[in-house]
């Protein structure tokens, strides 16, 4: 019989999940308590607590090619950022291909998962779940648990001075949905996140004014880069990442990024620029708040200090006064209420897991959290690679690190993290696309070798190191290989640009990613030079990307 695998969630990891135990032909069973797939990129009118929805504006700041799952690339169609109705459309898309619903129990509701009395041998979990239609609750036994569930779930609402006496609305940006009921409002926004941001620009465009409180500032990111290009296919390449490493020898890239960003607005200027450096936060990515900022329409102001009854005081002494709405964009409390915090305890949103996924605590490595991660890029590949390794541990075909050696990665990995960013709970379970894809990979044995690809397909070696770090690359070779993806990964800029010709112009274009000839040489003196030694190629650049960001004379040069 094949292992039974309960997945926890129906949204962008719990797809991807399901088809990842059938890959590898494990006996999914996923218990979803809404009468959909999509988690929180199913737009509802309705708010209920505890289930995460987008706004109706929402636009994913990720472009598709990088956002897709590995063998399934997004319609060409597709717009190169989609908005909320498009994702929701792909999710259908792979649901139907690879025909999922079938392994999905709606609304069913997880009460409890709890380790089978012998799980030390056995590694099995009692789970109960309750039918939301019927009330009727029931038993199962699992070998293994895959948690899908996110982390945006239970609201984060801060207790500002004086905020219970305030006699406008106040919201949070968990149940706002549309601007209709804004217009002609003065309203106060707390938080400069994703959320708080893009609420600010749309609330702005109807409301009487809006205030964006900020405790320490932000950079912002644009989702437009040098030439019209997606910002994220730009920078998340292996060849960017080497370059970035060797070039911080001489130069400071915290204040590189910082120049770029200021290229585009002054971010002092407006009000915006925080103390810490671009990389010390998670991006806030908009392309509109300038243009917000400088049209007056939203009026940047520091932290709240207190609420009257009818307006607020900011910590620098001003008071806005006629203040009709507070909008609280402060963020999630996540956790696993269903299962005992013996198994995995959250703490002030900090967890210890190793590569995000696996409780090191446990004898059996039977349950892991899926997507349970705030990446630097995409969730959906991350989501798609865990459940790839993860289904294959569940397996027996690979093997983890000792307990010992997965605390060791779990504490370094914490350290590393609160080196690097600002102390927030927004920054406790950060991780960089393309370093986690790579670890994962190379654990699960699907990562794309450099110096096998410059031996056996030389021309895909070069978009591989040179091209955006699509998901593609993961299945290029090893578990999993797919036979589309090469094809993929020549055809991903062809995919990128086609929404773009909408315009007949009688002129001849050329695709958005076109090599330089000063990239192709590269590769050449790349190729002459450690062809003999390509063994060693992929702990080089291993090398060089782990440098980003860390200190020069601490790095252990016997790694080359």
């Amino acid at each position: 019989m094949p292992q039974k695998v309960a997945v926890i969630g129906a949204g962008a990891s719990g797809l991807t999940a399901i088809k990842c135990c059938v890959d590898e032909g494990l006996q999914p069973v996923c218990f979803e308590r809404t009468d959909h797939i999509g988690g929180l990129w199913y737009y509802t009118e309705d708010s209920t607590d505890g289930q995460a929805c987008v706004m109706k504006s929402t636009i994913i700041n990720t472009s598709k090619e990088m956002m897709c799952y590995s063998d399934y690339p997004i319609p060409k169609e597709f717009p190169i950022y989609m908005h909320n109705k498009y994702v929701l459309k792909y999710f259908n898309l792979y649901a139907d291909k690879f025909n999922v619903r079938k392994y999905i129990n709606f609304k069913t509701q997880v009460e409890s998962v709890k380790m089978c009395p012998d799980f030390k041998t056995s590694g099995q979990w009692n789970i109960t779940v309750k039918d939301l239609t019927t009330g009727k609750t029931q038993d199962h036994v699992f070998d293994a648990v895959m948690l899908c569930t996110g982390h945006h779930a239970d609201k984060n609402t801060p207790d500002f001075p004086g905020l219970k006496y305030f006699q406008g609305k106040v919201i949070h940006s968990h149940d706002y949905k549309r601007p209709q009921g804004y217009e002609d409002k003065r309203i106060v926004v707390i938080g400069i996140g994703n959320s708080g941001s893009d609420a600010s620009v749309e609330l702005s465009r109807v409301a009487s004014q809006v205030f964006l409180s900020t405790r320490r500032g932000a950079w912002v990111f644009n989702r437009v880069g040098d030439y019209g290009c997606p910002i994220d296919m730009q920078i998340s390449r292996r060849f960017v990442r080497a370059l970035m490493a060797v070039m911080s020898i001489f130069i400071n890239q915290s204040k590189a990024v910082a120049k770029k960003l200021n290229e585009r607005f002054d971010h002092a200027k407006y009000s915006l620029q925080p103390n810490h450096s671009p990389l010390a936060q998670h991006p806030t990515v908009n392309d509109d708040l300038p243009n917000r900022i400088i049209s007056g329409s939203v009026k940047v102001k520091p932290n709240v200090k207190k609420f009257t009854k009818t307006g607020v005081e900011f910590e620098d002494g001003t008071f806005e006064d006629d203040i009709d709405v507070v909008f609280l964009a402060t963020g999630y409390k996540f956790g696993f209420p269903f299962l005992d915090k013996s198994v995995i305890e959250v703490e002030n949103n900090k967890v210890e897991l190793y590569k995000n996924m696996f409780p090191p605590a446990l004898e059996k490595n039977t349950l892991a959290c899926i997507g349970f991660i705030q990446p630097l890029g995409a969730i959906m590949p991350i989501s798609e690679q865990q459940s790839r390794l993860f289904t294959r541990v569940v397996k027996g075909d690979v093997t983890l690190p000792s307990r010992d050696e997965m605390w060791k990665d779990v504490r370094t990995k914490l350290d590393a993290m609160r080196k690097q960013f600002v102390a927030s709970p927004r920054h406790t379970i950060q991780v960089d696309y393309v370093k986690h894809m790579d670890e994962l990979s190379i654990l699960n044995g699907n990562y794309p070798y450099l110096g096998k690809l410059m031996l056996t397909d030389p021309k895909l070696a070069s978009p591989v190191f040179f091209g955006p770090v699509t998901p593609y690359q993961y299945r290029v070779m090893g578990p999993g290989k797919w036979s589309g993806a090469r094809k993929a990964i020549f055809t991903q800029w062809e995919r990128n640009d086609y929404p773009l010709a909408t315009r007949p112009l009688g002129i001849s274009t050329k695709a958005t990613d076109q090599y330089r000839p000063f990239w192709t040489i590269c590769f050449v003196i790349l190729i002459i030079t450690l062809l003999i030694q390509y063994l060693w190629i992929d702990s080089l650049l291993h090398a060089l990307t782990g440098m980003i960001n860390c200190d020069i004379h601490k790095w252990n040069w016997n790694t080359f």
